[in-house]
């Protein structure tokens, strides 16, 4: 290369800086090190495009072109850990037989016993999808929002058959730390919720959302109304745990208000079961 590359400017820049006022003043900074003018108002669109860019070229520099995209509450917690937490919570109850907080405890560890089912199939499907690779025409990477609950679940299943998978975490005022079972060069932060959706659905080649909050919710429903909306290609939107989301979200009452069509509800499908998630998204895209 002719040019001398921007890091080694960076290099011979600092190598030169003096104790003068010039030289160490905010302005001569080369630009691109100057954290205090990068983090600006208006430089949003340079981060903006930064938090786009960084990723793209570690999954173009890893071949990953195909992923199945996996989501749900960060809540969930595995069924060993559940069942200890039960089993605690009943002993204190036991030493304590009138404490409505040690009552409320139990039941609240038998809802999480109850719950962990969603975690183990996460798990479940995380493994068979990164299984079937060795199988299938080109590679599915499983990606998840990179936290806790299902997301740790399904990395989790990825990482146990010896697979790599993807976490895209999200910057938060109650910190979210990645979970550990994420291929580290495959673990991204972001600032921006919009980069990091869009990335979740860049390559998607089939989406699974376990119950889950707002979060989940958000997610599904900007994937639905991009495929709907015909700016994306459609790809299988499978619900896990059909009467979870038939409680929280009313697809009828929709269509029959007239606010979508019923066309647009064979969008949606239902699993129960890791091995129906993955024969759903195996039938519906060829994967």
């Amino acid at each position: 290369m002719t040019f001398y590359t921007a890091k080694q400017d960076a290099d011979h820049h600092a190598a030169l800086l003096k104790n003068n006022p010039q030289m160490q003043s905010p302005a001569y900074r080369l630009a691109y090190h100057d954290f205090d003018f990068m983090i600006r108002d208006e430089l949003r669109p340079v981060r903006l495009q930064l938090e786009l860019l960084k990723p793209e070229l570690a999954f173009a520099e890893h071949g990953i072109e195909s992923t199945i995209v996996i989501f749900g509450s960060a809540r969930m917690i595995d069924a060993e850990t559940a069942q200890q937490q039960l089993s605690l919570a009943k002993q204190h109850l036991v030493a304590n037989p009138s404490d409505a907080h040690a009552q409320h405890a139990v039941q609240r560890a038998e809802r999480a016993v109850q719950k962990s089912y969603y975690y183990e199939q996460a798990r479940q499907l995380g493994a068979l999808i990164t299984a079937n690779n060795a199988t299938q025409s080109r590679q599915l990477v499983v990606v998840t929002g990179g936290g806790a609950g299902i997301m740790e679940a399904a990395n989790r299943g990825a990482s146990e058959v010896c697979g790599k998978s993807i976490g895209l975490n999200i910057v938060l005022p109650h910190e979210q730390t990645p979970n550990p079972y994420i291929t580290p060069e495959l673990c991204f932060q972001f600032h921006y919720f919009a980069v990091r959706k869009m990335h979740l659905l860049m390559r998607a080649k089939a989406l699974v959302a376990f119950p889950g909050g707002f979060g989940t919710l958000d997610e599904l429903f900007e994937a639905l109304t991009l495929i709907q909306t015909k700016k994306m290609h459609r790809i299988p939107v499978i619900l896990f745990g059909q009467s979870y989301w038939n409680t929280i979200v009313n697809f009828d009452a929709l269509v029959e208000e007239g606010a979508v069509s019923a066309e647009d509800l064979k969008l949606i499908q239902y699993a129960e079961t890791a091995e129906q998630a993955w024969a759903l998204m195996s039938e519906l895209n060829h994967v």
